[in-house]
């Protein structure tokens, strides 16, 4: 039986002390979701997911409002995985004297995502750091589609010495190559065969060969196309190994995030 609890108390109550593998997610799951809710569950821990949608990492303009709530739909499929529980704080619960003290990201949260969303990740490491607090996580899992919200989680972990071991899993992505996301529900048909360019420019491996194929799709807005190491540093002259090719780009309104290691040299 998965618990639906609403505070810290009645989680505690729900699956008592003791590690826990926490799953953070604002909801409207997918089957991206459910892979990491799965490799929690390979640590056998209690799995509790929560599900906010965090109003700090939104900001004036952007889809708070429409953003997909989906929270018995998504309580059902987490039972069918065997979750312990899933916390579903409210607002007040989560921000109780408001958005007070707030975790800054640094110069790694400027760049890239930062650069078009500057509070973002500011809302991002609060809430997380909260959840990581109310759920008594001893492991967290994320995905790699947001490369960057990854990366500042594990630095926040290490220079706040955070007790929590953070997993990394990988995209998981529609029969189609398109990485899954909550907002892909937002294509229109037309948009998502724009879309599929993106994970084919990713495909290639190439920052040329994908900004060719970008470039020369219609409808498509590339924001930033770059290869930087895996912690997402700039890439010194005669650099090779192991790198990071990420894209972001809007089709109509919706704004898609990918990313793949890539090999240079």
């Amino acid at each position: 039986m998965t618990h639906l609890v609403h505070t810290p108390e009645s989680l505690t109550d729900a699956i008592g002390h003791g590690p826990v593998s926490l799953v953070p997610t604002m909801g409207a799951l997918h089957d991206g979701h459910l892979a990491l809710v799965r490799q929690a569950k390979t640590l056998g821990n209690p799995v509790v997911v929560s599900i906010f949608v965090n109003p700090l990492q939104f900001a004036p303009g952007e889809d708070l409002d429409a953003y997909p709530r989906t929270l018995a739909e998504d309580v059902a499929k987490l039972e069918a995985e065997g979750v312990e529980a899933v916390f579903a704080p409210s607002a007040e619960t989560m921000y109780p004297h408001g958005p007070r003290t707030t975790i800054q990201p640094g110069p790694l949260g400027e760049v890239l995502e930062g650069a078009t969303r500057p509070t973002h990740f500011a809302g991002v490491l609060t809430v997380v750091a909260k959840l990581f607090a109310l759920t008594g996580a001893s492991d967290a899992f994320f995905g790699e589609k947001d490369y960057q919200q990854l990366a500042l989680i594990r630095q926040m972990v290490d220079d706040l010495h955070l007790p929590v071991r953070v997993h990394g899993c990988p995209i998981v992505r529609d029969a189609d190559g398109l990485a899954l996301s909550s907002r892909n529900r937002y294509l229109s048909a037309a948009e998502r065969e724009v879309a599929l360019t993106i994970p084919r420019a990713i495909a290639t491996g190439s920052v040329d060969a994908a900004r060719s194929l970008l470039d020369a799709t219609p409808d498509l807005h590339l924001d930033y196309l770059v290869a930087t190491t895996p912690d997402l540093a700039e890439l010194p002259a005669g650099f090779t190994g192991e790198a990071r090719l990420l894209i972001a780009a809007k089709v109509g309104s919706t704004r898609l995030l990918d990313n793949a290691p890539i090999q240079i040299g």
